[in-house]
């Protein structure tokens, strides 16, 4: 399914302004299962013109090759040109930072992105969030994310959920963030991996509110 409209790809080197996009918002994969509701996530931002900021666990790269047979470079700068050229993204719209880039501008409440995602979120993530800890960038950007009260939507994936996780979700909820379990619904009659994939996206792409048509809204 189309999410928006597509955007022409170019030479990666040949990157607009800042100030020339309208939104930038910071997505993030950890190594939980789940490394197609992400993928997808990224590509409908792309595709809806939105500057994607994106952060890659080491254990996410694992997870991404063993569920969709993707093998993402290592380094930050190869896997931006590999992702660019596979989501068409234009120069400069998808920018990839490594773990422990703390020039990165994710990692400062003076150049925060509008919004941030983390698709899908591990519980240790989960964890550390909660406890306010920050040992790699994707932890320093939602932790400035909730500092700087911008939204911050975990789509966290486990089962079933101790009362550890559930006391993290419920202080992360506290403190402002949005708690999303990827918990997707089958009223819609899915007959694809995709469609159920599409109906976590799509309910992402709600809260950031970014417009899209992946699925039938309830009552249509």
């Amino acid at each position: 399914m189309h999410c928006v409209s597509n955007t022409a790809a170019e030479s990666i080197e040949d990157r607009r302004p800042d100030w020339d996009w309208p939104r930038t918002i910071t997505v993030a994969l950890t190594g939980a299962s789940g490394a197609h509701y992400g993928l997808r996530l990224i590509e409908c931002l792309i595709r809806s013109g939105i500057r994607v900021y994106l952060l890659i666990s080491q254990a996410a790269q694992v997870v991404v090759k063993m569920e969709t047979g993707l093998e993402l470079p290592a380094r930050a700068n190869e896997a931006e040109v590999f992702l660019s050229e596979r989501f068409q993204a234009a120069p400069g719209q998808l920018r990839v930072f490594g773990r422990q880039e703390w020039t990165a501008p994710v990692a400062s409440g003076s150049h925060p992105a509008e919004a941030m995602v983390v698709c899908p979120c591990t519980a240790g993530t989960l964890g550390r969030l909660a406890a306010g800890l920050s040992s790699c960038l994707i932890e320093r950007a939602a932790d400035v994310s909730l500092k700087e009260r911008r939204p911050l939507i975990l789509v966290v994936r486990e089962t079933p959920f101790s009362t550890i996780h559930l006391e993290n979700m419920l202080r992360l909820a506290q403190a402002g963030a949005t708690i999303m379990p990827a918990n997707p619904g089958f009223y819609d009659n899915p007959r694809r991996i995709e469609d159920i994939v599409d109906f976590m996206v799509a309910r992402v792409l709600d809260h950031l509110g970014v417009s899209h048509r992946l699925v039938k809204r309830w009552g249509d």
